[in-house]
């Protein structure tokens, strides 16, 4: 049982070894533009509700 537990481990940090971390200025940038995307997608999607809300209280 322990020696699959340390197998396992020793496989997870190989693995690790291998993965391409993003630089701290890449991962700023990133962090911006989900920003972004998130605030614009929001907003339309708030206009687009208030309109489809406008629409239904006319026809009702």
């Amino acid at each position: 049982m322990f020696k699959k537990i340390q197998n396992f481990i020793d496989s997870v940090v190989f693995e690790m070894k291998k993965v391409s971390w993003p630089t701290w200025l890449e991962l700023k940038g990133s962090t911006y533009v989900v920003l972004l995307l998130t605030l614009t997608m929001s907003l339309f999607l708030f206009i687009v509700d208030l309109i489809l809300s406008k629409i239904l209280n006319v026809i009702l």
